[in-house]
């Protein structure tokens, strides 16, 4: 009998477990799949029950019964409560397998009728309970949930952990929540309840797992928001309801419902609408705070990072002993680490401050205004105890935007200038248009685009000076991000505003070469508006961007591999310099570390970005950090730092998908580090991601580099066939962009060698020589290097082998000179395959015919272990091991059997001379079936997939006229068939 209550929970709650509890839920997993019990555990609103029905529903067919139970606290001093829910539906069918005894004590505990207890009839129950389950195990799985193990009521506690600590081997598994409110999981599970304390610990097996829930982070909470439809919401006020919830996802969703129910999104400084659902979790203890106590918090709340001194500074002379009293009551925690009061989660601290009277905020605000010591917090307090417009607040709050622009923190820039444009007067000099528009350039440093935008935006509909409407004009530009297409309407309506306006059109001609490049994919076009927009810059006197403007004329020019990009390059680096713009990800110092990434000078390269990397940190430059993090994983990537570039590249795409910017550039670059460092089905993830992205955002320039991300995954993972369909799209698409540097995208190898294992060699040879003739013209050496090893697979998929060994060895020694170890390691491993090819192929071997064994890719492994190549190292391995069998060593054909082709003629011809008419690959397959290697093998020793080892040898046995392994083996024998 399997009795089983409905755990086919709403789509919803099967997503919310994918939704940033992932690997906890593995681990849950996988020790349910070995037979074990699972505890959830966690604060409330963690979803712990959302992902106690999800893992209940997985696993629940597996079992014959499924008992369930859900404990209130209502509920929870009623006796045998759990007990009835679990066992109610199963006591017909266990009962008359139980002893007397203890038929009669359970039943009278289930049902009520009698007067059962622990106290009366102890030893029976538990014996009970503990042979029900044995009599249902018995007849199969049990699969026993419990959810809220706290409300547990304490006879039933008590009863299943009797049960528990002795079924040893019997098929009865547990999966129990439980909640906790703290860390240390030891000090809180074994006293939720007074049951729990009298049981020991809760109801599980003593080898149970537990497994804690955590909070989820920025990007979860987002995406749990989206699910539910909370879409939309500024990145900026998604990150306020992350700090606020603490990452409790029930908190998260409260807000987002209370910010989708009002009308407008708070203003900075304002607090979040802290629904009335999540404020009563708090303000009971709240109430029974006194007044003096609770007007102390209410400053705290208030406070960035209050302390005792800075409470008593705004007033507070008692400050002391109501924290301690707060304490008490769980609305303040400790501090260990100094002497900051903190909140005991800031949820308390929010809907403290959201139920205070906007007049006690005011004062809250105002006595912090004098008692911080830090201008920009006395600045942003004066102004959130401020109401209208006030010119000397005004100012003050400009002041404090510059100091934390100067500091690093443009996030914190652009709220204080939003509230300067707030306190200023309409007829204010600057205006309050042109200071929300500097926080809008904040913002955009910070990476709020859509804060950005929404600012430009507001301004536009009122704005009537030409110099305004352009400026506003630029920062919804820049905040479509790769998205330019979206925002293409822009440009004539920023051309008609910029009149005839030198600076002004300057700074929408440098945006059309943006354009031109990204949208139109026409690097000529790109090119002529960037040296148009710098030309115009210098009439003006507008130097920042006329540097701006020759930093994206030297970066096209060298992507199109441009003669003038050098000399370019060096008049984007004359004095007058500009901070701002020698740091920019668009700027001189990113232009000239692309050159220097392109030209193979490495070192310098790494010295660029790295100083480029540490300046745009302590600026907070959000989106020029995630440029310059994928740099330093590209420059690492080259450098053979397999290793350091994989973490380079993932920490940019959390970056990138934290704040919404560059996610398919850095999806790219992750891509290519997981393929050379990591995990290859990650890789190809990636790479369809960034593809997506592209395609999506109608950006040319990165869906080639993402289609070459995508072949180069291809490639490593195996295959071939898909890794040549997706490079050949990228020749085309660079073809049509005017982009002839092969050192841009490295892709031209990948595709060669990809050609010779499909069996198009000649293909292969055309790759090399149109992407040499350009490599010699612009002197890059480590192509060069690359190319020769690919057309010495080209040349030994024609036979012609000695001269293969020599220019793989030849090109192998270049590479490790010019310090590109991962192509070093390529070239050693292609060698070692070389020189273990059959006879068959004409391969010259030492050694009269002797096979070399796995000793052969020895230096291949040591290099791919030294750059951390893993995916590499994977394949030079499985080729070490799986070395060929001797021809001689085969076993002996059969017989042939009817239906086997007939060859006439005295004698069958020998092996390779049947092979001649086959292409390449085919003659490959066919001469280590002839050795009697398997499919797998094969696989493994040329570099290929297995399905596409069986499909080339069915081509083989159709051009041969034969039909199997056999037949290919008879040949090999030098037999006829009778």
């Amino acid at each position: 009998m399997t009795v089983r209550r409905d755990f086919k929970d709403p789509a919803s709650c099967r997503s919310e477990l994918v939704i940033g509890q992932e690997e906890p839920s593995a681990a849950a997993r996988e020790q349910l799949t070995r037979g074990g019990s699972v505890l959830l555990h966690g604060p409330a609103g963690i979803g712990k029950s959302t992902v106690l029905r999800a893992l209940a529903a997985e696993y629940a067919p597996a079992a014959r019964t499924v008992l369930r139970c859900s404990a209130t606290e209502s509920e929870s001093h009623l006796p045998f409560l759990a007990l009835a829910d679990l066992f109610g539906l199963v006591l017909e069918e266990v009962s008359g397998k139980l002893p007397a005894a203890q038929r009669t004590a359970l039943e009278s505990a289930l049902t009520g009728r009698g007067e059962s207890t622990l106290q009366r009839d102890g030893l029976a129950l538990r014996l009970a309970v503990l042979s029900a389950l044995r009599a249902l195990a018995a007849q199969g799985p049990v699969l026993l949930v419990a959810d809220d193990l706290q409300w547990l009521d304490s006879a039933s506690a008590e009863l299943l952990g009797f049960a528990a600590r002795r079924l040893g081997g019997t098929p009865v598994q547990m999966l129990c929540a439980v909640r906790t409110e703290e860390e240390e999981y030891g000090r809180h599970l074994g006293s939720p309840t007074p049951g729990f304390a009298r049981a020991g610990g809760p109801p599980c097996p003593p080898d149970t797992l537990s497994v804690r829930l955590g909070p989820l982070t920025r990007v979860q909470v987002s995406t749990l928001l989206d699910h539910r439809g909370y879409t939309g919401l500024p990145r900026s006020t998604v990150r306020e309801i992350h700090r606020t919830s603490g990452g409790n996802p029930l908190f998260a969703l409260e807000l987002g419902r209370a910010l989708a129910e009002t009308p407008a999104s708070p203003r900075p400084g304002e607090p979040l609408p802290v629904p009335t659902s999540l404020r009563a979790l708090v303000l009971s203890r709240l109430e029974m705070l006194s007044d003096e106590a609770r007007r102390t918090l209410l400053v705290a709340s208030a406070g960035a990072r209050p302390t005792p001194a800075l409470l008593h500074a705004a007033g507070r002379e008692n400050a002391e002993s109501e924290c301690a009293q707060a304490a008490e009551l769980g609305l303040l925690a400790t501090e260990p680490e100094g002497p900051a009061v903190r909140f005991a989660h800031p949820l308390i601290s929010a809907a403290l401050y959201a139920e205070a009277p906007a007049q006690e905020r005011r004062a809250a605000h105002a006595a912090l205004s004098t008692a911080a010591s830090d201008p920009i917090e006395r600045a942003r307090h004066l102004a959130l105890a401020s109401t209208g417009t006030d010119p000397e607040v005004a100012a003050r709050l400009a002041e404090a935007a510059a100091l934390a622009r100067d500091r690093g923190a443009p996030s914190v820039a652009a709220s204080l200038g939003l509230l300067a444009a707030r306190h200023t007067p309409a007829d204010g000099e600057p205006g309050p248009d042109e200071r929300r528009l500097q926080a809008a350039e904040d913002a955009i440093t910070a990476g709020e685009a859509d804060l950005a935008r929404d600012i430009a935006r507001e301004v536009l509909t009122r704005a009537t000076v030409p110099a305004e409407r352009v400026r506003a004009w630029m920062v919804v530009i820049e905040a479509a991000g790769q998205a330019l297409g979206e925002v293409d309407a822009v440009f004539p309506q920023a051309l008609a505003d910029a009149g005839d306006d030198p600076r002004l059109l300057a700074l929408v001609h440098y945006m059309l070469a943006w354009r031109a490049l990204i949208v139109a994919g026409d690097f000529a076009e790109a090119r002529q508006e960037a040296a148009h927009a710098a030309r115009l810059a210098a009439r003006a006197g507008d130097r920042r961007t006329e540097l701006m403007s020759l930093a994206h004329q030297a970066s096209t020019e060298t992507l199109m591999g441009h003669p003038d990009a050098a000399a370019t390059t060096q008049r984007a680096l004359r004095e007058p310099q500009d901070d701002y713009v020698a740091c920019h990800h668009n700027g001189v110092g990113s232009a000239r570390f692309r050159w220097l990434l392109m030209n193979g000078r490495l070192a310098e390269a790494r010295a660029t970005i790295t100083a480029l990397l540490r300046e745009v940190r302590r600026r907070g430059m959000v989106e020029s950090e995630v440029h310059f993090l994928r740099s330093h994983a590209e420059t690492e990537l080259l450098s053979g730092h397999c290793g350091r570039a994989l973490d380079l590249a993932r920490e940019s795409l959390r970056l990138a998908r934290d704040t919404g910017i560059g996610e398919g550039a850095s999806a790219m670059l992750a891509s290519l580090a997981e393929a050379s460092g990591g995990d290859t089905g990650r890789a190809l993830t990636l790479a369809r991601e960034a593809v997506g992205h592209a395609e999506e955002d109608g950006d040319l320039m990165y869906l080639s580099r993402a289609l070459a991300a995508l072949g180069y995954a291809q490639f490593v993972a195996g295959d071939a066939r898909a890794a040549v369909d997706a490079l050949r799209r990228v020749r085309e698409l660079e073809l049509g962009l005017g982009i002839t540097d092969p050192a841009r995208g490295r892709w031209h190898g990948d595709l060669a060698e990809a050609l010779v294992l499909v069996g198009e060699p000649e293909e292969a040879q055309q790759v090399v020589d149109v992407a040499r003739a350009h490599a010699l013209r612009l002197g890059r050496e480590s192509v060069l290097a690359v190319l020769d090893r690919s057309e010495a697979l080209v040349r030994a998929a024609r036979g012609e082998t000695e001269a293969a060994l020599a220019q793989l060895t030849s090109a192998q020694d270049r590479l490790a000179k010019l310090g590109n170890t991962l192509e070093e390691a390529r070239a050693a491993f292609a060698l070692a395959r070389l020189r273990t090819l059959p006879r068959t192929l004409g391969v010259a071997r030492a050694g009269a015919g002797s096979v070399p064994g796995p000793m052969s890719y020895d230096e291949a492994a040591r290099l791919f272990r030294r750059c951390r190549a893993q995916p590499w190292l994977r394949m030079a391995e499985a080729a070490a091991r799986s070395r060929p069998v001797r021809a001689e060593a085969a076993p002996p054909a059969p017989a042939a059997t009817a239906g086997s082709p007939v060859v006439e003629g005295a004698a069958a011809p020998d092996g390779p001379a049947v092979l001649e008419g086959l292409a390449a690959m085919e003659r490959q397959v066919a001469a280590l079936v002839m050795e009697g290697a398997t499919n797998r093998e094969i696989a493994a020793r040329l570099f290929v997939s297995v399905k596409t080892v069986e499909a080339t040898l069915t081509r083989v046995y159709r051009k041969l006229g034969i039909r199997s392994r056999v037949d290919i083996v008879r040949l090999a024998a030098g037999r006829r068939a009778k």
